[in-house]
Order: C-alpha cells, then structure tokens, then sequence
C-alpha cells in the first residue's frame, strides 16, 4: 500500500493534511519567539543592586568582560558579607552569619534570577537589565 492509496482509504482530506502541518510547524512558534527574547536579554547591561534593609548599599556593573574584585560590606552592630563579583556574575564568598546559605547559593547572573538572600543580616543581591525586560528593571 502506498502513501496515495493510504490517504483515499483512510478519512483525510487533503485541507487535514495541511492542517495538520501548520499546527505542527506552529507548535515550534514560542521556542523561536523566546529563543530572540533570551538573546535580546543578553545584550542588556546588567548591574546588580546590594539592598540592606531595603536601602540600596551599593551598585554593580556585570559586563561579561569585567574585572574580577570583591567588596566586603560591613554593618555597624559587625555583621559582614564578602562579595565577590567576576565579570557578568555575583556571589557571596564569605559571611559571618551562622547558617551560610547565601554563600551557598552561588552565582547569580541573569536579570529577574532568583536573588542571593542572607536573611540574618537582611541583605539581598539582585540583578536587573536596562532592557526593560522584567519588572522594575533599570531603563536608561
């Protein structure tokens, strides 16, 4: 049996048949549409945003090209967190908080990522674009 002899024998038309193609070309639709998203979020500048208490501490530019440094916050009560930045990714190297989970959470890197909390020293790190590709992110 071939496919002609198929196709008169079973119950598809030949509009099925392109129906059928179109719906299976278009299901591939969103991996296209948020593949081009995900790469315009690339090219954004990032910059991550140390908050204490609510209140911006300081600033960080993430380029992919960066340098490598850290920067040690210091509270007035003598909490600290030692934080690392290395081109376009952050973490938290070192703190003196008892549970160490904002040391174990890692890099971060991406814009609306989860963000590095140390909840016994209220500080957390998150990373915004200035593309304006997620809430309240930066827009120049």
């Amino acid at each position: 049996m071939n496919v002609k002899e198929f196709i008169k024998n079973s119950y598809l038309r030949p509009w099925d048949i392109i129906i059928i193609v179109l719906l299976t070309l278009s299901s591939f639709l969103p991996l296209v549409v948020f593949g081009i998203q995900n790469t315009a979020q690339e090219d954004a500048t990032k910059q991550a945003i140390l908050k204490v208490d609510g209140e911006v501490i300081k600033v960080f530019d993430l380029k992919e090209d960066g340098p490598t440094y850290t920067y040690k916050y210091e509270a007035a009560d003598g909490d600290y967190n030692l934080i690392e930045v290395s081109g376009d990714k952050i973490r938290i190297v070192e703190t003196n908080c008892g549970d160490q989970i904002c040391v174990q959470r890692g890099w971060i890197s991406k814009a609306g990522e989860t963000p590095i909390a140390c909840l016994p020293h209220n500080l957390f790190i998150t990373v915004e674009a200035s593309d304006g590709s997620e809430d309240g992110s930066l827009i120049y």
